[in-house]
């Protein structure tokens, strides 16, 4: 793992002071620029092929594990962000009822640009893949703790880039004007 600034994570409510923007439901073509939304088939013996995400990498292996998070409440502070510079990263819902991801684009120079940041609010039947390189927030369940199947190429030492970013706070209004369904 390579420390570009140490950080914290999302937490609970910050102050008043702090930006915040609303999250979203997900949108395929919004998120499209950081990774995909994995859906499951809508038909009995339909597959979903999650290959072109899990693509081999040179001088890595394909890890997987299992996670259990803790919930995370609503408005959350994001100030530190994660990137794998090789490899996709790849969440499979399990025992989650919903959850938060927030990615953001990266700055000129490469680092994190919250000014670009996007949340959305995730139903726990759809997965999530960000692509090689997207800045991401580390995965937060609402409502009750829950876990995640996690398949990255691992291997090196920079597989985990960590940076600090300004505190950004990310607020839902369920069914609010700004919302939109599955694109």
């Amino acid at each position: 793992m390579s420390e570009r600034v140490p950080a914290g994570g999302a937490k609970g409510a910050g102050t008043t002071a702090t930006p915040s923007f609303q999250a979203r439901l997900p949108d395929r073509d919004e998120f499209a620029p950081f990774g995909a939304f994995l859906e499951p088939p809508t038909t009995v013996g339909d597959r979903a092929h999650l290959g072109e995400w899990l693509e081999p990498v040179p001088g890595r292996a394909l890890q997987s594990h299992l996670n259990r998070v803790a919930p995370t409440m609503l408005p959350a502070v994001v100030d530190r962000v994660e990137r794998h510079p090789h490899a996709a990263q790849l969440f499979l819902p399990i025992d989650v009822s919903r959850y938060l991801v927030t990615v953001m684009p990266s700055d000129q120079s490469g680092d994190p640009d919250p000014s670009g940041a996007r949340a959305f609010v995730v139903p726990g039947h759809v997965g999530v893949v960000y692509g090689p390189g997207t800045w991401h927030a580390g995965i937060s369940v609402l409502g009750t703790e829950g876990s995640f199947a996690v398949l990255m190429w691992r291997g090196g030492e920079d597989d985990d880039v960590f940076a600090s970013i300004q505190p950004i706070e990310v607020r839902f209004s369920p069914g609010g004007p700004e919302q939109r369904t599955h694109g």
